[in-house]
């Protein structure tokens, strides 16, 4: 059973951006799997992955601001960085042996939550402008379907 599943009060109508959001969730689905399990091997595995692959997410969102030309992409950038300084500490916690799994998840779902419904869809009206006139639309669609 899910944890969480997607809905689509969370797309942003940026298929890349979307899919790689929807990657995240599934990383969420897997670190309850893990948890319920008991597999504190696979927990690390599951947050060695969903923090890799949520840095990648973030720079990839970053450059698209600064190549829409968002005004807030810096800030967006902060938040990005204080997000991924924060789920850095429940990874010093799990690996001191505590259990962080279930206030890990839960903080995700309403952090990734908030995120995409309020600061990610302030940017997606500059970032479709561009990418509606340009070779990146092209592009995007052929690497991430």
């Amino acid at each position: 059973m899910s944890y969480w599943i997607w809905d689509s009060s969370l797309s942003l109508g940026i298929d890349a951006i979307d899919d790689q959001h929807r990657r995240i969730l599934d990383y969420i689905n897997e670190l309850h799997a893990a948890h319920q399990e008991k597999d504190r091997v696979k927990v690390s595995q599951v947050l060695i992955g969903l923090v890799d692959y949520t840095v990648t997410h973030f720079a990839f969102e970053e450059e698209l601001m600064l190549w829409a030309g968002y005004p807030l992409a810096e800030a967006h950038r902060q938040a990005h960085t204080a997000f991924t300084t924060h789920i850095n500490d429940y990874i010093s916690q799990h690996e001191a042996g505590h259990d962080i799994a279930r206030p890990l998840m839960s903080e995700l779902q309403l952090w990734l939550t908030h995120h995409i419904k309020s600061e990610d869809r302030n940017y997606v009206p500059h970032v479709k402008k561009v990418l509606n006139r340009s070779w990146l639309n092209r592009a995007l669609t052929k690497f991430f379907g």
